[in-house]
């Protein structure tokens, strides 16, 4: 079975059934004048790269002031002058789309800074200000070219974001103090004596706790597959923006 939009945007999951993406339903909003479901998968793409955006013009020389308004008008911008329909013609990553027109969008405002100050415009998405400043200060970007800093956030950001979807899973079905005890049980370890100790802190067997571990890492597994089919245009690009985001990571 397959879900469309009206732009005929499909992408097929690692299980054979249809995902949309985020942008494919922006892009099919756009052409019919808009809908809730496509503010809400829109507000969804901002909160994904908010982090990463926002770290890239930090880097690129702007004040925490600046940074986050020129964040802001950005995505406002993305809207307002249409650039999602260049996605139409493109087979590729959204990610890799947002850094060119990141570029661009402040190529133009050098060209016209002093023109206007910003302030009061719409703000799409309301975040943590501190948060992603500690973010962007985080010793881990040290030496790192602002494309490598917009490719960090991006990393931890999507990983952050498929975690915090597998807890919510956990916490709906009752198994919240499972969850907060296997999170950090790193794959690969063998964790005998931690399988058991885990086990009898919760009343559980050992081989319990194993099985748990193996459900736990498939499922977030599933998920951050989920996470990046939203942004990709084709299914083998998946796997290959899966790779990028792991490699990303251990730099």
């Amino acid at each position: 079975m397959a879900t469309t939009t009206n732009g005929g945007d499909q992408l097929p999951d690692a299980s054979g059934v249809f995902a949309t993406t985020h942008w494919s339903v922006v892009l099919a909003a756009k052409k019919c004048g808009g809908s809730p479901r496509a503010d809400d998968a829109m507000e969804k793409l901002c909160r994904a790269y908010w982090p990463p955006l926002y770290a890239y013009i930090r880097r690129e020389g702007h004040s925490v002031a600046d940074a986050k308004d020129l964040t802001q008008e950005f995505f406002a911008r993305l809207l307002a002058k249409d650039y999602l329909q260049h996605l139409r013609h493109q087979k590729g990553k959204f990610r890799s789309f947002l850094l060119t027109f990141v570029k661009r969008f402040l190529s133009d405002e050098r060209d016209k800074a002093g023109a206007q100050k910003r302030g009061g415009r719409k703000t799409l998405v309301s975040l943590d200000e501190t948060s992603a400043e500690e973010r962007y200060l985080d010793a881990s970007v040290n030496g790192l070219s602002p494309d490598q800093i917009f490719d960090r956030r991006w990393a931890q950001t999507v990983m952050e974001r498929a975690l915090s979807r597998l807890r919510e899973e956990y916490v709906a079905g009752g198994k919240a103090a499972l969850f907060e005890q296997l999170k950090d049980i790193q794959p690969g370890e063998h964790g005998a004596a931690s399988y058991a100790e885990i086990g009898a802190r919760l009343g559980l067997a050992r081989a319990t706790i194993a099985s748990a571990v193996h459900r736990l890492r498939k499922r977030h597994r599933e998920i951050l597959r989920e996470e990046i089919a939203h942004t990709v245009a084709r299914l083998e690009d998946i796997n290959e923006e899966i790779r990028n985001l792991l490699a990303v990571l251990i730099r």
